[in-house]
This record gives structure tokens, sequence and C-alpha cells, in this order.
């Protein structure tokens, strides 16, 4: 009964913010690189700091740091969906919200300066990949209910390393934004406050199975979005294109603007293959070394990515014969 109140509570929310954002016109336009035709409303990604502010509600003195970090995260992300910010003040916002959830994880007592140094590369890695990642509909929410039902299988038969609430929640948040985003034509898009916010609860809850299991082995929870990002990162930087700037490489965009996949279909297919993913890695990971698993999961995987090429050639070849 708890979690059907927490979804009603999250759905009436969220249509509460429907009616601020048409009165305040908090929409997204699209450009050259959008999968999207139509005006379409933002920010309905906000439900992720509502879903903290439910748990925090409830467990006021566990995970405060997280909550004051999440927060200063949505501010800074929602803001920015209003009115583009300057690189420094998202980047300021980054630096401090992981410098506390670092605190609280007490990283530098474990592991030292170095090493908490290559945490916060990698998570400020991950928190642009699944901002990057959020493009055509539905593809933020379903793959995040993956990866946070892969935490929550772990952390119910392998590892207790966190309540189950707080996996819970951001799943219930992200069920109902499914809702609203996972259609035809979505009636909202997550905006930087959504895959900002939902990017780093899921870091943190990344960064406690590490501490807790004492394996890196769980960064294949992540495996397709890393995998995509690095290469498609790899490739602008072949093509000597700024890295930084807006692009429409990443292979869901082709699928969807060139080969008009369904946006639905697209987002399903990167989702179940995490999904398979996570059962491999879950299934193996008592029995098989490590090293193993990551190549069992990273070569095909980089195959598939690769094929993305022969989709651009092929799509080249199209337009010549046209003219």
């Amino acid at each position: 009964m708890e979690y059907i109140s927490v979804l009603l509570g999250f759905f009436i929310l969220l249509l509460i913010y429907f009616k601020v954002a048409n009165k305040y016109n908090i929409v997204d336009k699209p450009n050259f690189r959008s999968a999207h035709v139509d005006i379409t409303l933002r920010g309905g990604g906000v439900i992720f700091w509502f879903a903290a502010l439910f748990y925090f509600i409830q467990n006021s003195t566990e995970n405060y740091l997280f909550f004051i970090g999440i927060t200063i995260l949505s501010i800074v992300s929602f803001w920015d969906d209003i009115q583009s910010l300057p690189n420094k003040i998202r980047l300021a916002a980054h630096f401090v919200a992981f410098a506390l959830v670092f605190y609280d994880l007490q990283l530098v007592n474990t592991y030292g300066f170095l090493i908490t140094l290559v945490f916060y590369i990698l998570a400020i890695g991950i928190l642009n990949a699944y901002n990057f990642m959020d493009g055509i509909n539905g593809i933020t929410g379903l793959y995040t209910l993956v990866v946070l039902g892969s935490f929550l299988y772990v952390n119910t038969y392998l590892y207790d390393f966190i309540d189950n609430d707080f996996i819970l929640y951001p799943m219930l948040a992200s069920v109902v934004f499914l809702y609203f985003n996972f259609r035809k034509k979505a009636k909202c898009f997550a905006g930087d406050v959504g895959s900002i916010s939902i990017a780093f609860w899921i870091i943190y809850l990344l960064i406690k199975l590490i501490l807790a299991s004492n394996s890196y082995l769980w960064l294949l929870f992540l495996a397709v979005y890393g995998i995509e990002t690095s290469f498609t990162i790899l490739h602008r930087l072949y093509l000597k294109e700024n890295i930084f700037e807006a692009h429409s490489w990443h292979f869901y965009q082709l699928l969807s603007n060139t080969y008009k996949f369904p946006h639905q279909l697209t987002s399903f297919i990167y989702a179940f293959l995490q999904f398979l993913i996570g059962i491999g890695v879950v299934v193996f990971y008592k029995t098989t070394p490590q090293t193993t698993i990551w190549s069992m999961v990273l070569i095909p995987l980089i195959g598939l990515y690769l094929t993305k090429f022969y989709f651009l050639k092929n799509d080249e070849k199209i337009k010549t014969e046209k003219h």
C-alpha cells in the first residue's frame, strides 16, 4: 500500500508540474539534432528529485549529504533547462555534489586521494553520458528501470548495501515518468534536471556497491551507455569535431533520425541489451573470473556498436544514388 501511495503522489506532482511548465513556457524546441519535431514540455525529470525528497522526509537521518547533493544538481540543472548556464557553473555544481557524497562514503579514507580523483573523473563521465543519451522518448526511463532493477536484485540476494526503498523510490518515479514519456508523442522530456539527477543517484548506488563488494564488475550495469558514449566520443575525435558541442552521431540518433526506427523500439533495444548484461553479470558473478565476464560483455557490445558504421556507409550510398 505504501508504494501505491508513493506512486500516486509522484503522479499528482508531475501533473502539477505540467501546469507550472505550461504557464511559464518551460518547453523543448526541436533543433537540427533533435529526434522530435513538436514543442514538448521540458523538465519532467524533476520527479526524480521529488523521489529523493520523499525518501529524505521518511529517512532524514540517512543519506542527508546525498540529498543535499542531488538538490544542488537539480536546482542548477533545472535552471539550465530554463536558461542556458555557463559550463563553469554546471561543473562547480557537479564538483560540490560529488564532494559531498564522496565525503559521506569516506572514499579518501578508503582509497586515498589519487583513487578518489579517479572516482571523480569516472563519476563526471557517467553523469555526462547519461545526459548525452537522453535524446529519444523512453530511453532514460527504461534504461533507468533496468539499471535500478539490477541494483535491487544485488541488494536483495548478493550484498545488502543499502535500504531497498532507496532503490525502489526512483524506480517508481521512473514508472510515472515513462507513463508520460514513453509514447510516440511524449507529454514531457526529462530535461537536464532529470538525466543529471537520476545519473547522480545511480552513481551513488554504484559506488556504495563497489565499496560493499570490493569489486568494480558492477560498472557493467552501465555498459551499454558506457560503450555508446565512449566510442561516439572517439568517433567525433576522429572527425576532428569539438566533443563539447551538440551532435547527432549517437547510434540511437542514427536509428531514430535517419532510419526512422520508432523511439519506443530503439529505447526498448537499449534497455533490453542492458537487461541481458545485468542478468549475465549476476548469474556469472560468483562462478566466473571477472576478467572473463568483462570480455564476455564488452567484446560483443563493441562489435554491435561498430555496426553503426555499416548504417552510416549505407546511408551515404543511398544519398549518393539519389543524386
